[in-house]
């Protein structure tokens, strides 16, 4: 199989897939602005064409933060696209769609993966997808985008979901994930006065939870958004750890970017060494992938942000290039497998 990565930093889309010939996959990746126009006119260029698509920066070696960008899959894909609606209430009610394509594309663990772009509600949506995916023990990768809306197979949606199934004919997949935080030492918390559906942490072992994220950082009240970058919570998941990044500071209160709920137990992260946990992540695919066709990876904003401040993002980006056809997209949410998480990398490689 081959990636194909476009883009054009002025929007114009016709640019963007200039060389592009018998795709089996696209996924676009577009400003706000000419979302939907980009859609109609990806449609008129490669009909009947499975695609996905969402509003949110685009990358290979170079960054696309307003124009669009395109990632195609050609020679030697299987691929279905299509969209679970209703999102905010019932995803589950359109599950059938799902099962479908999981048939027709003939999907195993060894050699297929499901990349999703989201419109909201992440928890709930990954739920529903792996509760098909998991019987066959498909990895998911994937990220929220921009503004509510998505798109599949030429039509903007709403309140959704969109999900692509890749087929490898040539080879396997494997999804990985990158955490670039370690807990501090001395801090967990039992989290209260939680708000679900609002994503408020209320209080931290019975103490505001603003007050206790400002005096462990010696910060003031303004500057609590930007730290998260820095020291984000940590949700405990097994041996596993969900990063949780602070929104805003709702009162003595704060809104975060996933969900905690009462008698969650957190931790407080700290940022490690970067640059060494992305070598160590190349170094491990190359272990397990001596032969790769591509990478699609999705990068949260946040990290984005990160590295972007500290004259990283386009080393980074060099660095992930040494793995082949690095591709991806700068998402407000990370997937992977059935685990919404923040401050993440998520990506698949395909032997």
């Amino acid at each position: 199989m081959k990636q194909f990565f476009g883009l054009s930093q002025s929007g114009n889309l016709k640019e963007a897939v200039r060389g592009l010939a018998d795709p089996q996959l696209i996924l676009l990746m577009s400003n706000s602005d000419q979302f939907e126009a980009h859609v109609r006119e990806l449609e008129q260029l490669f009909p009947r064409i499975p695609s996905i698509g969402c509003i949110g920066m685009s990358y290979d070696t170079r960054v696309a933060e307003k124009g669009v960008g395109v990632v195609a899959y050609t020679d030697g894909v299987t691929a279905a696209a299509n969209v679970l609606e209703q999102v905010s209430v019932m995803p589950v009610k359109y599950i059938s769609r799902l099962e479908q394509d999981v048939r027709a594309v003939n999907a195993s663990q060894k050699d297929t993966v499901c990349i999703d772009f989201c419109a909201g509600n992440d928890a709930c949506v990954l739920t529903t997808l792996y509760s098909v995916l998991k019987h066959r023990n498909i990895s998911l990768v994937g990220g929220t985008g921009d503004a509510g809306k998505v798109s599949a197979n030429g039509r903007v949606y709403e309140d959704a979901v969109a999900y692509a199934l890749i087929k490898n004919n040539g080879g396997r997949v494997k999804a990985y994930k990158e955490n670039i935080y370690h807990p501090m030492e001395g801090y967990r918390f039992i989290a209260s006065k939680t708000d679900k559906a609002n994503y408020i942490l209320g209080e931290l072992n019975g103490k505001s939870a603003r007050q206790v994220y400002q005096d462990i950082l010696h910060i003031t009240e303004q500057e609590i958004t930007t730290q998260t970058f820095k020291n984000p919570f940590g949700k405990l998941n097994g041996n596993d750890t969900c990063i949780i990044s602070i929104k805003e500071v709702h009162g003595n209160a704060l809104t975060c970017f996933r969900q905690v709920n009462d008698s969650d137990v957190l931790i407080l992260l700290e940022l490690d060494d970067y640059k060494q946990v992305v070598k160590n992540t190349i170094q491990a695919i190359r272990r397990d992938f001596p032969k790769i066709s591509a990478v699609f990876s999705v990068n949260c904003l946040f990290r984005y942000l990160l590295f972007t401040q500290n004259h990283y993002m386009q080393e980074y980006l060099q660095e992930m290039s040494v793995l082949g056809s690095h591709a991806g997209l700068v998402g407000y949410g990370e997937h992977y497998n059935n685990r919404f998480v923040n401050q993440s990398m998520t990506c698949v490689v395909f032997e």
